[in-house]
């Protein structure tokens, strides 16, 4: 019996050790006559592209099921993941000048703004006081040059959905104290989810192959970035390390104590690779957290987790923090290991919809999932602070609000607020578009006393509104509710109809 299984076995691996071949090589020829359509100015990259999609294909087929074993989980040791108050303890640089010349700043900036009902890139979106979220990146760093004469890069990783409207814009600060460099993560092919071939018809981006590309996750990094030929450049100027982030989250600002950290580590201890995680509240859940794996520290995502475990993931007593996508990396590293082809980045397969109702997936790859290639890496545990994310239109009241100040670019909590969390505010659908957004508020309500709102239906408000406590409005359908001028509402809930109608 076992040796007819074992014969099975064989005979199935087999079979799928040639079903593989074929795929890989039917995906060999279809990219091959795409590549043919390329125009000469963009064969060369295209060719770059598309190597790296075929490492990503087949991998996709080597890998089945889950990618880790729930059972070789553990927490990850105590010192692997560090306070920051315990990094803030060693102070600040003695030179803060020379190691903000070893540094630069990348921002991930491939996303469109249509979640937010915006055309167009997301960091041109404004987001306070007329300034869009690159308005604030810029300011923040050419305030760091000025106050310490340094030199500090801004580094724009786009991709073909944003690049070209984000160099239109990138005239308006030529004047600024900051040099920005931009780069163009990979554009992948979109593959039919049953025959595993692309859909693309030519290498074009718009008509009949307006949804046949995507940029594949900020993974794409590491190899767009050594690709572009920007990482040597950086490296042959001295630098040293980049501090990576999300261009939309407004609390990633550089530093200085977690840049001491890492310079003034012994050079056989050199820390190639932090993560700033932070602490688990209800609203992150979904969050991907750090483990000890096979003696690594390791990135898990909710996409990895078994089925059984999915609310073991979740829970808030197991896995206490989660990653900010804040991250520092040692440019020297990330060199090495592209020349070795060691990245080592688990596979997301995001299956997607197309408009035509054609079912494709997408190969990604996550930034931080990178960190168990490196050496000596380790987590910091930062505020919540550093964590301020405009995903919605909740968020993006959040900001406008006077809980924050704006100063340099960088927005901190209103000394007049008495605790230093932030306030849980639900927009219902008639807030998601921006637009409407900003026409339903006649001005932001003043918010410094809020705990919680909840807005559902058509609703607005009017001029200086204050908002305390918990707030929860909701107008039926057919309904509408508008909140009037100079209206106080503490720990109160408002339903039902109320015009306020000029004569």
């Amino acid at each position: 019996m076992t040796v007819c299984a074992d014969l099975t076995r064989g005979v199935m691996t087999e079979f799928q050790e040639k079903l593989r071949q074929q795929h890989e090589e039917s995906l060999n020829r279809e990219l091959e006559t795409l590549l043919a359509t390329a125009s000469k100015s963009e064969a060369e990259i295209t060719r770059k592209d598309f190597d790296g999609f075929k490492k990503l294909f087949h991998r996709f087929l080597q890998v089945k099921g889950p990618s880790v074993d729930w059972a070789k989980i553990n927490r990850p040791p105590e010192d692997s993941i560090q306070p920051y108050e315990k990094i803030k303890a060693k102070g600040l640089p003695g030179n803060i000048t020379s190691c903000l010349n070893k540094l630069v700043v990348v921002k991930l900036n491939g996303g469109l703004g249509t979640s937010m009902g915006c055309k167009g890139p997301k960091s041109l979106i404004s987001v306070r006081n007329e300034n869009t979220f690159l308005d604030l990146t810029v300011q923040q760093i050419e305030h760091l040059n000025n106050t310490f004469n340094a030199d500090v890069p801004l580094v724009l990783m786009n991709s073909f959905n944003t690049d070209e409207d984000t160099k239109k814009i990138l005239q308006k600060y030529t004047h600024h104290r900051v040099t920005i460099h931009t780069f163009n993560q990979s554009r992948y092919p979109r593959i039919n989810k049953e025959s595993l071939l692309p859909v693309a018809k030519s290498m074009a981006t718009s008509g009949e192959n307006a949804e046949a590309w995507y940029p594949p996750g900020h993974g794409d990094i590491y190899a767009s970035f050594d690709n572009s030929g920007l990482l040597d450049k950086l490296i042959a100027e001295g630098r040293e390390y980049i501090f990576v982030s999300n261009i939309d989250n407004l609390g990633a600002t550089v530093d200085l104590f977690i840049l001491q950290h890492l310079m003034s580590q012994p050079a056989d201890k050199r820390c190639e690779f932090i993560m700033e995680v932070t602490d688990k509240t209800r609203a992150d859940v979904k969050g991907g957290t750090l483990i000890q794996y096979e003696d690594r520290l390791r990135l898990l995502e909710i996409a990895q987790v078994p089925k059984a475990h999915v609310d073991e993931f979740k829970s808030v007593t197991k896995f206490k923090i989660f990653n900010t996508n804040n991250l520092w990396i040692s440019l020297a590293a990330i060199k090495r290991l592209q020349e070795k082809n060691n990245m080592d980045m688990e596979i997301i397969v995001n299956p997607k919809t197309l408009d035509g109702g054609l079912n494709v997936i997408q190969l990604e790859t996550a930034v931080g999932a990178a960190i168990k290639s490196f050496n000596n890496a380790m987590g910091v545990n930062v505020p919540r602070s550093r964590f301020l994310p405009v995903k919605t239109s909740s968020d993006l009241l959040l900001v406008m609000s006077n809980l924050y100040s704006l100063d340099a670019g960088s927005l901190t909590m209103s000394k007049k607020r008495e605790f230093q969390t932030t306030p849980h505010v639900k927009l219902g659908s008639s807030f998601t578009k921006v637009q409407e957004f900003l026409a339903r508020f006649e001005n932001i309500p003043d918010m410094l006393e809020l705990d919680h709102l909840t807005v559902s239906g058509d609703v607005t408000f009017g001029k200086n509104v204050s908002l305390k406590g918990t707030v929860i409005i909701i107008a039926n359908h057919g309904d509408r509710i508008d909140i009037p001028a100079g209206a106080m509402l503490e720990n109160k809930i408002v339903s039902g109809n109320l015009r306020i109608l000029d004569h």
